[in-house]
């Protein structure tokens, strides 16, 4: 297997799915499926032992199912050591599920129905950090229920430590920490709103609300509003 191979673990319960999609990703250039297993169980052993640069999750697996295998998973893996990522392939689009899958530490989410070429771009994309979300999952994500109670406006502007974040978002965190305003922006964010609505709900003006979020981008390394919203789901930053 050559080096620069991306190292792939299946755990999916369905015969057929599993040996299919081992099949079809073995003969794309630079993926290399290294474990598989049938439920969640065995592929937790699987992570833990081989240690796959991504894991391929199903959510509905017969004992543990892929949100918990997901959380189990995480709480095992050391600081420092290379981080496998979890790309959760699943038929659900339930909006509870989802949101439990990030911020059990999935990476990426995938429908079933998604083309090979999509399923291999969204392997690349997550080995390479990032998250790769379906077309269909960054809505429910963006449309995040708004159940966040009203906050008083602060005094004065103040940075927020986040003790619930993961070690590499700690890290950029604790290097440049959001902002009050910032974390207020980010929620909306994460609720859905658009720029001017949220321009309107905070009674400042657009501009301004653009400047924050740009800061935010640049704060979480993330690319896109959908990007920063998972990753404020997954670290805690938001609720």
């Amino acid at each position: 297997m050559p080096m620069n191979d991306i190292r792939i673990a299946l755990i999916e319960d369905h015969d057929l799915t599993r040996v299919g999609m081992r099949t079809a990703l073995q003969q794309r250039e630079g993926l290399h499926v290294v474990g598989e297993a049938a439920n969640g169980l065995d592929g937790l052993k699987l992570l833990t032992n081989l240690k796959p640069d991504v894991a391929i999750v199903d959510v509905g697996l017969p004992d543990i199912d892929g949100v918990e295998l997901t959380r189990r998973f995480r709480q095992t893996q050391s600081e420092g050591e290379p981080e496998t990522k979890v790309l959760i392939l699943t038929l659900q689009d339930n909006e509870e599920v989802v949101l439990a899958a990030f911020a059990a530490g999935a990476d990426s989410y995938c429908m079933k129905d998604v083309s090979l070429d999509q399923l291999v771009d969204a392997l690349r994309v997550t080995n390479e950090g990032n998250s790769w979300i379906d077309p269909a999952i960054a809505r429910i994500v963006l449309r995040k229920t708004r159940t966040a109670p009203e906050r008083e406006e602060p005094a004065e502007e103040k940075t927020i430590s986040i003790s619930a974040a993961e070690p590499e978002y700690n890290q950029i965190i604790e290097a440049y920490p959001l902002t009050e305003r910032e974390l207020e922006v980010l929620q909306l964010i994460v609720d859905g709103y658009s720029n001017a609505v949220i321009a309107e709900k905070l009674y400042i003006t657009v501009g301004t609300v653009k400047t924050h979020v740009r800061n935010i981008l640049n704060k979480l390394c993330a690319d896109d509003r959908t990007q920063a919203a998972v990753r404020a789901l997954r670290s805690g930053l938001v609720g």
